[in-house]
């Protein structure tokens, strides 16, 4: 498994993209992200959600790739920091999204702590319904977001599908939930890759990098 490659290299087509890719999701999503789920396994939930809601196949890959910072920056509970210090897994990840998928899918990537905590804001429910995990992080994320931050959250652009990747998120911790295989995306996956990896992250100007 070439990481740096992953990271840093460019490929000739988009094949050759998505073998690279889903190689190390399979070997580095083998890693547990909480106690019922491997990261991996959690990555199929969401995906499966997203899917299941009617939404597309930009917001499929959002759904998939969403936690691939987590990946990167080798976070899991077999760490015993994990959640010590907010690494910003989601800016990680929605950095390597934007540069091969643009910010449809880097947006809502970027978003998708912010919108944990637009949500313990404005709904009392929501955060009894979290995991441990979750709420472990919460703190060090920041907390419930203030008043303006509110209003400034939901300006953003594609605000609503970071909320919903946001529930989505929270519901794919099942274990041994049925959901299909990683391949079943690989279409998705292949299509909206931009294998040139030339977007640049001033596409994305209301996130601070």
């Amino acid at each position: 498994m070439n990481t740096d490659r992953l990271l840093r290299g460019t490929f000739t087509d988009a094949d050759e993209f998505c073998d690279e890719l889903f190689a190390y999701l399979t070997v580095a999503g083998q890693s547990q992200y909480d106690e019922t789920v491997t990261q991996l396994e959690h990555a199929r939930q969401t995906a499966t959600l997203a899917e299941t809601d009617g939404y597309d196949q930009t917001a499929q890959v959002a759904a998939l790739l969403h936690d691939i910072g987590h990946l990167f920056l080798d976070e899991h509970d077999a760490h015993h920091d994990f959640l010590d210090e907010d690494l910003h897994h989601e800016i990680v990840g929605a950095r390597y999204l934007t540069r091969w998928f643009g910010p449809d899918i880097g947006t809502p990537v970027a978003l998708h702590v912010k919108a944990k905590r637009y949500l313990v804001a404005t709904d009392p429910t929501y955060a009894n319904g979290l995991s441990a995990a979750s709420t472990r992080s919460l703190h060090i994320q920041g907390g419930p977001l203030t008043g303006k931050e509110v209003d400034d959250f939901l300006r953003l652009p594609h605000a609503d599908l970071a909320l919903a990747l946001r529930r989505w998120d929270d519901n794919a911790k099942r274990a041994d939930a049925a959901v299909p295989e990683l391949g079943h995306w690989r279409p998705a996956v292949r299509r909206l890759a931009n294998t040139s990896g030339s977007v640049k992250l001033a596409a994305l100007p209301h996130i601070r990098w």
